[in-house]
């Protein structure tokens, strides 16, 4: 493995934990060159389906566009970064057991909000607000009062 850091190939693994749910494993490896320390996951490989754009493209599954996403929405809020990839495996975890060759993106923004609202109700909102292209306040405003129910 790489360093992230120096590009050095020669990097030792410290730590090696299986993930509660033992869908991956963490590493924890230190560059024998510069020696910073970083984490790699270890996961099995599978194939996610297409997704269908409002437009009507088909694109691959990334997984780095959707915790993109999550991280956006959860900016400056108190949310840990295992809870941010607990709730991205859960949605996975879902794309994969629906057994579809392609899934609509709708879909996954509604994964999405599902998981969001557990973590955290203010990047809730953010995320709605944007997912669902409010037209006025009162739109903004039902969402708001959804949330607090």
């Amino acid at each position: 493995m790489k360093c992230p850091f120096c590009s050095h190939s020669d990097t030792q693994v410290m730590e090696t934990r299986v993930a509660e749910d033992g869908d991956f494993i963490r590493r924890r490896r230190q560059c024998a060159s510069c020696e910073k320390r970083f984490t790699t996951y270890e996961r099995p490989d599978v194939t996610f389906p297409a997704i269908v754009k409002k437009d009507g493209r088909r694109i691959e599954y990334e997984r780095a566009k959707l915790l993109a996403s999550m991280n956006l929405a959860l900016r400056k809020r108190p949310v840990s970064t295992e809870q941010v990839d607990g709730a991205v495996e859960r949605i996975e975890e879902k794309l994969l057991n629906l057994g579809l060759r392609e899934i609509a993106s709708t879909r996954i923004g509604e994964l999405v909000m599902r998981e969001l609202k557990k973590l955290d109700k203010v990047a809730y909102v953010r995320f709605a607000s944007v997912y669902r292209s409010f037209e006025d306040i009162d739109e903004f405003k039902t969402l708001v009062d959804e949330v607090r129910r």
